[in-house]
């Protein structure tokens, strides 16, 4: 008997302090069972204070990555998350459509934890016209909606207003990310399905360690299609690994520091998550005097 080795494939960028981009989304796809491939669009010198620099990949180089993968390794779900400019992103379309790629999230990554730009204005429309018609799924936070479609959110009826738009563009399921939310108690996804909208509800963690957040939903996102589950139910298990990856968190770096991708497996119990947090910051704390 054979086992089927389910594939995802990431489009991204990558992050030196492994927070986010490529680094969380193999990350994810491993802590979920899924064999994990990449295709790098772009590469950051971050760690959790900010971007310090960003080099795009050549689209030639793109384009050989997105070949080289779909002549040999067929992905059963795709993620898209920074692709930097107009050329790659009708790039990364093109080989959508040439190779049949089913399952794909696009995370359309805006602006980093810091506040860096990581898609120039006018790569906007370019995405909204090329890629989000061949989305399953589409997971913009607050600002990234508002980017996506001139509203301003104020509200949850501002954000299902947002999604409708999103909708009518072609993406088959939004997926409102809801952390950038006035909220101060709950953290409220919206999942949108052309009728019917669904709530993700979980307690809103108060903590700056939340860098990476929206490539690691949309990242298991990705994995919980590619092992064949109905969109909303791959989304439930998305928001219950964001969740528990941001409450027990590493506590590394000294500003918007990494979720903890091992807390889906529980390979810590929240208590030694704990213990360890707090004996890396007193060590930070020795070392500084």
């Amino acid at each position: 008997m054979t086992h089927k080795v389910y594939k995802a494939l990431t489009i991204a960028g990558s992050d030196s302090g492994g927070g986010a981009g490529i680094q969380a989304d193999l990350k994810t796809f491993q802590e979920l069972g899924v064999y994990g491939m990449s295709v790098l669009t772009g590469v950051t010198a971050q760690n959790t204070r900010g971007v310090q620099a960003v080099h795009s990949v050549p689209v030639p180089m793109v384009e050989a990555q997105l070949q080289s993968i779909g002549t040999d390794l067929p992905p059963d779900a795709v993620k898209t998350g920074m692709l930097l400019g107009a050329e790659v992103i009708r790039q990364v379309a093109s080989q959508i459509c040439q190779f049949r790629w089913p399952n794909v999230v696009v995370d359309p990554v805006m602006i980093a934890k810091g506040g860096a730009s990581l898609l120039q204005d006018e790569a906007v429309e370019t995405l909204k016209s090329y890629l989000l018609p061949l989305a399953k799924v589409v997971t913009p936070n607050f600002p990234e909606t508002e980017a996506l479609t001139g509203l301003t959110l104020s509200s949850r009826e501002d954000a299902k207003e947002a999604a409708r738009m999103l909708a009518d563009l072609g993406t088959s399921y939004i997926i409102i990310k809801g952390g950038h939310s006035a909220e101060t108690e709950r953290s409220v996804d919206l999942l949108f399905d052309g009728r019917d909208f669904t709530e993700l509800d979980g307690p809103r963690i108060h903590t700056p360690h939340t860098h990476g957040t929206g490539c690691t939903f949309s990242a298991a996102l990705a994995a919980g299609l590619a092992v064949g589950r109905s969109v909303p139910q791959a989304a439930q298990m998305a928001k219950a690994f964001i969740q528990s990856a941001i409450e027990q968190g590493l506590g590394i770096g000294s500003g918007h520091g990494p979720t903890n991708h091992w807390a889906w497996n529980a390979r810590w119990t929240g208590e030694e998550a704990s213990v360890w947090s707090r004996a890396m910051r007193e060590e930070r704390s020795n070392a500084k005097n």
